[in-house]
Formats: structure tokens, C-alpha cells, sequence
């Protein structure tokens, strides 16, 4: 199988989600574009567990908005070189589950598309943004509860430092991929 077939893409029209893809945007820690286009990707044992925690959320009445999905090595260097907290973004030279098309950095909406209170935003790289802290408000507490419920139940492992983000367990068994070797074109 070729690199690029081992990335599947996730869109509204096949997966039922929405998209928010921050670093397609200057809407993120950055306050620039870090992506040249807008369009997430997962590796297919990710984009299989995504779609049963879509499965899982559907007879709640949730749904889930994305934010980012596969993260090019150029990206994650770009994200590093900005920002170089290991506590909230993975050093370049280890590779981030990101960049192997294995990680999923989402939130909750409800059926009205309305984002569920979490408590802080996407990317706050701060306490408040670890999943367990008890000094965020009761319903951001709940939400945070059941948007962990999913996905542990959809078979993705968390990160305790961020409550948007998501992995696949052992994720190191797949490759970094740079955005040509993914056939991805995020950072053309």
C-alpha cells in the first residue's frame, strides 16, 4: 500500500462532522495559517474508530466538530518551532501521533450545531485545559465526561493534558509522514 493510501480523508459528507480545521486558519495559537489548505485526513484504523464514536454520539443527539486530524511533519515543526512546550505539542524529533495520521484533535456540538461548553477553548495551553481538573464549571466538567465516554468506548486512548485531543493506543507503529510522502498537498 502506498503512503497516500494509508490516509483517508474525513469530510462532512462521508463521516457526518463538522469541520473547524484551525490550522487552515489564522484562528489558532500561531495567529497564522499554518496549513495552505483546508482538509483532514486520519489513517484508516483512526478513520474507523472515528466513525464508531460518530455512531456512539448520534443517539445522543451529538455530533462532533474537528479541528485537526493528520498534521504534516513540516506542520508539527512549524507548530514546535512557534511554540516549543512539550507539555502541549510533541518535539519534532519524536514525532507527533499527529503526524501518522493517528490523532484527532475534536469537540462536541449539539443537534443545533452549537459548540457543548468544555470550559476552556481548542489549544489553551493551560491546566484548565487537562482533563480531570475540577476548576473549570460543573457543565464543562459533564461535557468533558461524556466527550471522553465516546471516545474511550470508539477504542481512542486521551491525552490528559488536552481535552480535545485523542490518539490511537501505540500509534509509534505507524510512520511520520511529511506532507508530499502523505500525498496530502495541506503545505503546498
Amino acid at each position: 500500500m502506498a503512503l497516500a493510501e494509508s490516509l483517508t480523508e474525513i469530510t462532512p459528507a462521508t463521516y457526518d462532522v463538522e469541520l473547524e480545521l484551525r490550522y487552515a486558519t489564522a484562528d489558532n495559537f500561531t495567529g497564522a495559517p499554518v496549513y495552505r489548505r483546508s482538509a483532514c485526513f486520519l489513517n484508516l484504523e483512526a478513520a474507523e474508530k472515528m466513525q464508531k464514536a460518530i455512531d456512539l454520539a448520534a443517539p445522543l443527539g451529538l455530533r462532533f466538530r474537528l479541528y485537526d486530524g493528520f498534521r504534516p511533519s513540516e506542520a508539527v515543526q512549524a507548530l514546535w518551532d512557534h511554540t516549543p512546550n512539550p507539555d502541549f505539542l510533541s518535539p519534532p524529533s519524536s514525532g507527533s501521533p499527529h503526524s501518522r495520521g493517528a490523532a484527532i484533535d475534536l469537540t462536541l456540538i449539539d443537534g443545533a450545531g452549537q459548540r457543548l461548553e468544555m470550559g476552556t477553548e481548542f489549544d489553551a495551553m493551560t491546566a484548565l485545559s487537562h482533563h480531570g481538573t475540577t476548576d473549570i464549571p460543573a457543565e464543562a466538567q459533564k461535557n468533558r465526561a461524556i466527550l471522553l465516554g465516546l471516545m474511550t468506548a470508539a477504542g481512542w486512548d486521551c491525552y490528559m493534558n488536552e481535552w480535545w485531543h485523542y490518539q490511537l493506543f501505540k500509534p509509534r507503529r505507524y510512520p511520520t509522514l511529511s506532507d508530499r510522502a502523505a500525498g496530502t498537498r495541506l503545505m503546498e
